[in-house]
């Protein structure tokens, strides 16, 4: 485990901080270190959270893939906000993050569900996700129907299957102390600004 965080120690553009954590969440073993609880709210404010993956990141943004008929995209269209957090526990580390969201081209979603493995995209086809169902052996008949239907060509993208960029506006570098004296520091951007603001806070 890392000890200790100083401001001397964080690079001023928090994408690079947050990627410089990563490479040494992997040298360190994290189980998927790119693993991201993320949280999303209805217009009403109610809350839900779960895990996906952290596909990539340029251009200011995160991005990760998903069903966009699956109760978080319903909700980002409902609420576009989302908050994210990388639980790296083994390092003492955490890293959260809160912005707004946009969907990804559909360039970009074809894309990457190109580059998927052929299980993963008749999976795409075969799962209405968080639907209910009747039964394990209904979601394997739908399995096999799809592979019926792409047997000898390629899976295309669905349609209500893509991406979503998260562009932040604030984050949050967590490094765990004894004593509960931890360090924090809060990566923050005015609207309009260009540089980040960095700000220590109390544990």
């Amino acid at each position: 485990m890392a000890t200790g965080l100083h401001e001397a120690d964080l690079v001023r553009d928090p994408f690079e901080q947050f990627e410089r954590w990563l490479d040494e969440a992997r040298q360190a073993g994290v189980h998927e270190p790119e693993a991201m609880v993320v949280s999303t709210a209805t217009a009403a404010g109610v809350p839900s959270s779960r895990h996906v993956l952290l596909r990539g990141w340029d251009g200011g943004a995160f991005t990760f893939f998903t069903n966009y008929d699956s109760p978080k995209s319903h909700e980002l269209a409902e609420n576009p906000v989302i908050a994210a957090c990388f639980p790296w526990n083994i390092l003492g580390r955490q890293v959260r993050f809160v912005g707004s969201v946009e969907r990804t081209t559909a360039a970009a979603s074809d894309a990457y569900f190109a580059s998927r493995p052929r299980g993963s995209q008749l999976g795409a086809w075969a799962s209405a996700q968080s639907s209910v169902i009747a039964s394990r052996a209904e979601l394997e008949a739908q399995l096999a129907e799809v592979e019926a239907r792409f047997d000898g060509v390629d899976v295309p993208r669905p349609d209500n299957w893509g991406g979503f960029r998260i562009v932040p506006d604030e984050f949050e570098f967590w490094q765990g102390r004894p004593q509960r004296l931890h360090d924090r520091f809060r990566f923050r951007r005015d609207a309009g600004a260009t540089d980040w603001v960095i700000e220590r806070l109390s544990p």
